[in-house]
């Protein structure tokens, strides 16, 4: 993007208590109705983990995105090749527009002696291919702290912690910023025996992201959304 549509400023300030989250919420309505309405060509992505995402601009090292999460089926259409768990190269800080959502940070202990998954570097490009590739780490986990959100809060997670991200219920949707780390990369946990391999993120067309857009956009404007 050759612009900036969402001040960044919003999270940090939502963050540390300096406004609440309504700028956030409006922010996101904006881009949505500019999607919705045809007047923004942005495309949902299904993402693997089962989320779609909207990339609504890129800023240098840092981006801005809608996430939606549904219930029953998986909002990807490709399997998950590794374990959701998984961090991040870029530290996040999201904003829940509505519903419930869980994160459990996760703790990953290298082990060579009956070790249970082997952690995984993912190398993504903008046309929607991830490249995932084994790395000699062999290690166990153990699931640590788990936070839920709710609608109209705030959750940060720094770069490189382990963790995964899971609908409590129903349906949620978030605007989150992401800001790059210098020397990080995006990890997985994956199989022991698993190998190279690639993975595809199927692009929606401009008739549905319209479509899913109009429909974030009403859910977040409905009384009972939360």
């Amino acid at each position: 993007m050759d612009y900036r549509s969402v001040d960044h400023r919003l999270f940090e300030q939502a963050v540390d208590g300096r406004c609440g989250t309504e700028p956030l919420v409006r922010a996101a309505c904006s881009a949505l109705d500019d999607i919705a309405t045809g007047r923004r060509e942005v495309r949902a992505v299904r993402h693997p983990l089962g989320f779609l995402c909207f990339p609504v601009e890129r800023d240098g090292d840092c981006g801005v995105c809608i996430h939606v999460f549904r219930d029953g089926p998986r909002g990807a259409t490709t399997a998950l090749t590794t374990s959701p768990v998984h961090a991040h190269s870029w530290d996040l800080t999201s904003c829940v527009l509505y519903g419930q959502l869980v994160n459990v940070r996760v703790k990953v202990v290298d082990r060579q002696d009956r070790p249970t998954h082997r952690v995984f570097e993912i190398v993504s490009d903008p046309a929607g291919v991830d490249v995932l590739r084994p790395t000699s780490r062999l290690v166990v986990y153990k699931a640590g702290v788990r936070r839920t959100s709710d609608a109209g809060e705030v959750y940060t997670l720094p770069a490189g912690e382990f963790h995964t991200t899971m609908l409590s219920r129903g349906r949620a949707a978030t605007i989150l910023l992401g800001c790059s780390r210098q020397g990080g990369s995006d990890l997985s946990l994956g199989p022991l025996h698993g190998t190279g391999h690639r993975v595809v993120r199927e692009q929606c067309d401009a008739v549905q992201s319209a479509r899913i857009a109009g429909s974030v956009l009403r859910r977040i404007h409905a009384p009972h959304h939360r």
